[in-house]
């Protein structure tokens, strides 16, 4: 049975933003493709035939861009915090998993916040160690995220929680 100690603060999974559906892209290559198509058409019809593969290669290095930003936007991270331990675990696009781990009393929030463009740089430091976090999220989200997990380590910090009183034993009388 879990205890206070064991007890969820927070938790977190940070995945990087794609605006761009599976679907929407599978759209915007056709009409990419289409495009390019219609453009090379007048080129093949006046015997300029190389134009043809030149946008065909456009077409293709369209995809493999894309397919690209999609495989990179498999990596998340996972943050959570209890009263007695501070887990982030990173996840590389390519599953590998590598993870740290934190006494949440021990540990400090850095910002690295730019007056003009927001919260640029978001790292954990503890006893020398110095581990950053969110470097996929925009300035909002990540301050955002920030200032949630300054409030979880606040609370991991009071410890934890016993919140039911012991049983009250009554005298009997005979």
């Amino acid at each position: 049975m879990d205890g206070p100690a064991d007890k969820q603060i927070f938790a977190a999974r940070l995945v990087p933003h794609r605006s761009l559906s599976q679907a929407n892209f599978r759209l915007l290559l056709m009409i990419f493709a289409g495009a390019c198509a219609i453009t090379t058409l007048p080129f093949l019809l006046l015997g300029a035939w190389p134009i043809v593969g030149f946008m065909g290669l456009d077409v293709a290095l369209f995809y493999f861009a894309f397919r690209a930003n999609y495989r990179a936007a498999r990596a998340y991270e996972e943050v959570t915090v209890t009263p007695l331990e501070l887990h982030v675990a990173k996840v590389s696009a390519k599953g590998r998993r590598a993870d740290w781990r934190f006494n949440p009393s021990w540990v400090r929030v850095e910002r690295d916040d730019h007056e003009e463009y927001g919260l640029q740089s978001l790292a954990l430091t503890s006893r020398g160690r110095k581990l950053e976090i969110a470097a996929f999220l925009g300035p909002d989200a990540k301050a955002e995220f920030a200032e949630r997990l300054t409030r979880a380590l606040a609370e991991a910090r009071r410890g934890p929680r016993y919140d039911n009183p012991a049983p009250q034993v009554s005298g009997g009388g005979a």
